[in-house]
């Protein structure tokens, strides 16, 4: 059964936008000036109030709020591993999850929670310690991904990952310098991509239970990419393989 995460406020042209597109439980709309007319709309549509306030108020929500927010029973709604790999089954497709160890910077964790969205990922896995709590920035830093790729909170990923093994899906680890090629690596098929933090990489633990690790080709001076930079290369090289299997 799905589980949820209060989340008061969510600000933002788009998160806004896509948290009415996606049916979330929004009591109340709050605007600065005009609403734009697509979110009127879609507030007059589901029969939503829209609230004039004045800036000052505003800012006390959130920074950088473009002017508009919403005010939301529950935000994020949370699913769980086999309902990601059923979905995928239902539309006919090989899973394909994200795996996040330690991501803790909440812009990078939206970011990739955005990321995942855009690759057609099918759910998105978040450790309960030691990653960024799903705040109001991370919704933002999302673009409204949240509203649309699952997400599952779990207390144990190297747990969480031997049960996906077993499920039949192989695990593929991001590590820069270390493994194959993106180019060469089998990225084909039931596939989860574990992501390390931002500093320390994978955890020790978790890339010993990943099936084989994977890395970016890095051709300029620096030897790394921002986490949620080299999650949208690695996704887009597996739609790539995928897309060229299936021909």
């Amino acid at each position: 059964m799905d589980t949820k995460t209060p989340l008061e406020v969510i600000t933002g042209k788009n998160p806004v936008r896509e948290a009415l597109r996606a049916g979330l439980p929004v009591e109340e709309l709050l605007f600065v000036q005009d609403l734009p007319d697509d979110i009127q709309e879609l507030a007059r549509q589901r029969g939503i109030a829209a609230r004039k306030v004045q800036r000052n108020e505003m800012d006390r929500l959130a920074p950088r709020h473009q002017n508009v927010a919403a005010r939301v029973c529950q935000g994020i709604t949370w699913a769980d591993t086999a309902q990601m790999l059923e979905s995928a089954g239902a539309k006919g497709q090989e899973p394909l999850l994200v795996l996040l160890d330690g991501v803790q910077d909440p812009r990078n964790l939206g970011a990739a929670i955005r990321v995942a969205d855009a690759a057609g990922a099918h759910g998105v896995v978040i450790p309960r310690h030691r990653s960024a709590p799903p705040t109001d920035t991370v919704a933002r830093a999302a673009a409204g991904a949240t509203a649309h790729v699952p997400l599952a909170r779990v207390t144990n990923l190297v747990q969480t990952i031997k049960e996906l093994k077993t499920a039949g899906l192989w695990i593929a680890g991001l590590e820069a310098g270390h493994g194959q090629s993106m180019w060469e690596a089998p990225l084909t098929g039931p596939l989860g991509i574990v992501l390390g933090g931002e500093d320390r990489g994978l955890r020790r633990l978790v890339k010993e239970h990943c099936d084989y690790l994977v890395n970016i080709p890095m051709y300029g001076v620096v030897g790394s990419m921002n986490a949620s930079a080299a999650l949208a290369v690695v996704l887009y090289e597996v739609r790539r393989q995928r897309q060229k299997a299936s021909r």
